[in-house]
């Protein structure tokens, strides 16, 4: 239905080659240097050993659809290999540079950016020698609906002063983030669309304070989920992407993409879990029979199948419109996926940790942290309520139209 490339082929041939040589070892030697160190933020070395080794292999940048900056892949082309890195989420998308927020920030400097912006911060990002991170929610709003957000961003002479309070800035944490890219208000009084804008704020300006991490279901993810404190933080006029106002246009520009990634990993990692299950069953038995003999369990297994693959079309089906129509025509695709993706993963990997008893709640299997970040996921770039009513909302308004051109 929608044809693979050969140069697509390529890159997922030796993509895999990368993750049984090189990432699948490297999981055990990273939870062993992470506990180690005692510190749930740290940059193990060997992390740093893989993306040395992708970058030698050629398969850096991949996310990046500009040829002057990567492989200039299509989404279509690149959907294949964010699922075969979201087999292993904590270390193949860093390994190859593909790691959000990263690849939405390096998007947006690259499409907003000025010269300053690219040299300064893109360049090193693209070279994975620097993290960044992108704060947009805030604890006292509902931020769901960005037109909530109150940092304000205030004009004063060749600076803005911003002041406002942000969390869930994830890689805020990460050792090496350097960067943000922040979302306020320079316009309070404007169109409910044209009140925000996006700043390139460097982690280290003086009044930004990271005051903690936050846990996701009790992990700190290492490269954090932070809770930023901005108090009359000062940064020049040139700190401004695109312009005053156009935050939600660049906040669409980034999301869109974004989600395509998300979704292609999120549909790796149940990938994963549904091997881990069949494993499991084919290794253990019961009341004197493998649990791969259960019915329930056989159930569980084809179920699993089905609903991967529906997913995995619907993805590919949204990528495959942002590429051919844009992104604007593939709206109703890019929610749905966002609300299908994460839900289908859960279900498969909620079916992994009963077939692996208590040892799928423990952290001897990856199944109870893919769980719990994915479960996260349902709320991460938009809760699955908000890509509902885009979808429903799109849906009634198509209904109409079809009534008023009869």
């Amino acid at each position: 239905m929608f044809d693979v490339t050969d140069r697509a082929k390529e890159y997922q041939e030796r993509l895999l080659a990368f993750m049984d040589e090189h990432v699948y070892p490297a999981e055990a030697v990273y939870e062993e240097q992470m506990a180690q160190a005692g510190d749930p933020h740290f940059q193990p070395p060997v992390l740093e050993e893989l993306k040395a080794e992708a970058r030698r292999q050629g398969l850096w940048n991949l996310f990046h659809p500009h040829p002057e900056w990567g492989p200039g892949l299509t989404n279509l082309e690149y959907a294949p290999l964010a699922e075969i890195m979201g087999r292993s989420a904590h270390l193949a998308p860093e390994a190859t540079n593909c790691n959000a927020p990263d690849t939405g920030n390096m998007e947006v400097l690259t499409l907003f950016g000025t010269e300053e912006h690219k040299e300064k911060w893109l360049k090193p990002l693209l070279a994975g020698e620097i993290a960044s991170a992108f704060a947009m929610t805030e604890p006292a709003v509902a931020s769901s609906d960005a037109r909530n957000i109150e940092m304000r961003m205030v004009r004063d002479g060749d600076e803005y002063v911003l002041n406002g309070r942000k969390w869930w800035t994830s890689n805020a944490l990460h050792q090496n983030c350097r960067v943000l890219i922040v979302m306020g208000k320079t316009d309070p009084d404007g169109p409910s669309h044209r009140q925000q804008s996006m700043m390139v704020v460097p982690l280290d300006t003086p009044g930004v304070t990271v005051l903690r991490g936050l846990p996701v279901f009790g992990y700190q993810d290492r490269e954090g989920h932070a809770e930023v404190l901005f108090e009359d933080v000062r940064v020049p006029r040139t700190a401004l992407l695109a312009g005053e106002g156009d935050g939600f246009m660049i906040s669409q520009a980034r999301l869109g993409p974004g989600r395509i990634h998300h979704c292609m990993r999120t549909i790796g990692m149940a990938e994963r879990a549904l091997d881990l299950m069949i494993d499991r069953a084919q290794s253990r038995t019961t009341f004197g029979a493998p649990l791969s003999d259960r019915a329930n369990v056989q159930d569980w297994i084809a179920e699993s199948r089905v609903e991967i693959e529906m997913a995995r079309l619907l993805t590919l089906k949204a990528a495959h419109l942002m590429d051919t129509v844009g992104n604007k025509e593939a709206r109703t695709e890019i929610a749905a996926i966002k609300v299908a993706a994460p839900e289908v993963a859960l279900k498969v990997v909620d079916r992994a940790i009963q077939v692996h008893g208590g040892a799928g709640v423990s952290d001897d299997f990856p199944l109870a942290s893919m769980y719990a970040h994915l479960r996260t996921l349902r709320l991460a770039d938009g809760p699955d309520e908000v890509h509902k009513r885009t979808i429903a909302v799109r849906e009634l308004r198509r209904r109409e139209a079809e009534r008023s051109a009869r």
